[in-house]
């Protein structure tokens, strides 16, 4: 199970921490993914993280804005989204696939309820 939470509304520029708590014993063995589907659109790859956190991956969009990371010990993986900018505006869920990172949603077997997060410009 996936829990996330700290999704709000912001000013353009400004920033946000979302993390996503999982429940089980096995997380430390999942690559963790956060997509992003805003109103009318399909929903989008943002980044992902390996299960020992050594690589990390990032949409084109995001990259240099968005930190993602993860903590084992606390069955955690977190997105830091700096410099927010409205176009940014969506449902942000956090997704876990066993071993390996993938960009591409459908590959992820657990999801989160999601998290709005609203950036005004």
């Amino acid at each position: 199970q996936l829990v996330e939470s700290g999704g709000g509304l912001v000013q353009a520029g400004g920033s946000l921490r979302l993390s996503c708590a999982a429940s089980g014993r096995t997380f430390s063995s999942y690559a963790m993914g956060w997509f992003r589907q805003a109103p009318g659109k399909e929903r989008e790859f943002v980044a992902a993280i390996s299960w020992k956190g050594e690589r990390l991956y990032y949409a084109d969009s995001v990259k240099g804005r968005f930190t993602i990371s993860r903590d084992n010990a606390k069955n955690t993986v977190y997105l830091q989204m700096n410099s927010l900018k409205p176009e940014d505006t969506a449902v942000y869920s956090c997704a876990g696939r066993l071993l390996t990172y993938s960009n591409r949603w459908v590959d992820y077997a657990y999801w989160g309820q999601g998290t709005q997060v609203t950036v005004s410009s």
